[in-house]
């Protein structure tokens, strides 16, 4: 069985070890302070290394097929550039997995040299909705437009603990999640115009956003939002027959041309339910090496320009 590196003790770390232990893997989880790493320890009776991982890989002859980055978003670039120095081969890294275009490209030429291969861990791809709905969409003939909206919640993010790096870039490290899905469904951005204006004192490059291009696939699209005022993160996507709304994301609801209802779409949710939602396929999925509608790094780095532009990073 495949030896499986889970870094990190936070709460994405306990979704992922409900899967792993699921899948029948015991997974060596490394984390870096004690208290963390005891209540890991308490919740599901398993051993934790401690002291972060450089420290675990400098200690072991182990050498490990895969591993998934679950630490800070400040501190993902490092962790992982220390995996792919140590050889791991597959590395699944929570999003976005850097911080920095220069950092992106350390990685790129790193896991080129080393052969090893970085997954950015979108897990909205692999909702049951949004698998639903990519069935449909292709059944229709494919996308002609779509628009999203990435609305955050200010008056709850301005008091989040989070390192001062990571709310100023919140656009990279968690509005992503519904900006990654719009165009992973509609494809890829060939041109773009963005618009933003305002700031807040934890995100000063901007607070509301507005744009709209056309993908490599000729479907136009548009996004929207606004961190002063109210709004959620939503995605509509449009076929010659059907607009398929996600709002929430986690549902899919299906407008016919011609009505004016709105359906929810009958799915089984059941992995979404007992699980973290997408969170299940996707691991899976990594474990097994099959990457086919997994972010690489490449795909990440590429769109990296289109994130801070429309951030104004």
């Amino acid at each position: 069985m495949k030896e499986v590196l889970l870094i990190g003790t936070g709460p994405m770390s306990y979704d992922y070890f409900k899967i792993l232990k699921s899948l029948e893997f015991n997974p060596v989880v490394v984390g870096r302070g004690h208290e963390n790493s005891q209540k890991f320890r308490d919740e599901f009776n398993c051993k934790v290394v401690e002291g972060g991982v450089e420290s675990f890989l400098g200690s072991t002859e182990k050498n490990f097929d895969s591993a998934i980055v679950a630490v800070g978003i400040n501190l993902l670039f490092d962790v992982t550039k220390s995996l792919v120095k140590a050889g791991v081969k597959n590395i699944l890294v929570e999003k976005p997995g850097a911080l920095e275009i220069s950092e992106f490209e350390e990685l790129s030429n790193l896991s080129t040299e080393m052969n090893s291969n970085i997954i950015i861990a979108y897990n909205r791809r692999f909702y049951a909705s949004v698998i639903e709905a990519k069935k449909l969409i292709e059944e229709d003939g494919g996308v002609t437009s779509f628009n999203f909206e990435f609305t955050e919640w200010s008056h709850i993010l301005e008091k989040l603990e989070k390192p001062k790096v990571v709310k100023e870039k919140w656009l990279l490290g968690n509005s992503t999640h519904v900006i990654d899905l719009a165009f992973y469904l509609g494809g890829k951005p060939k041109e773009m115009s963005s618009f933003s204006k305002g700031g807040l004192e934890w995100h000063p490059s901007s607070s509301i956003f507005s744009g709209a291009g056309i993908t490599e696939k000729s479907s136009l699209f548009s996004y929207k939002a606004n961190w002063e005022s109210a709004g959620r993160w939503s995605v509509e996507v449009l076929t010659s027959k059907r607009k398929y709304i996600f709002e929430p994301v986690e549902k899919l609801q299906v407008q016919n041309r011609g009505t004016i209802n709105k359906d929810f779409h009958e799915i089984n949710y059941t992995l979404d339910e007992e699980y973290k939602p997408g969170l299940y396929i996707q691991t899976k999925k990594f474990i097994e090496e099959n990457f086919s509608d997994m972010c690489s790094l490449g795909e990440q780095l590429e769109m990296m320009k289109t994130y801070e532009k429309i951030g104004n990073y």
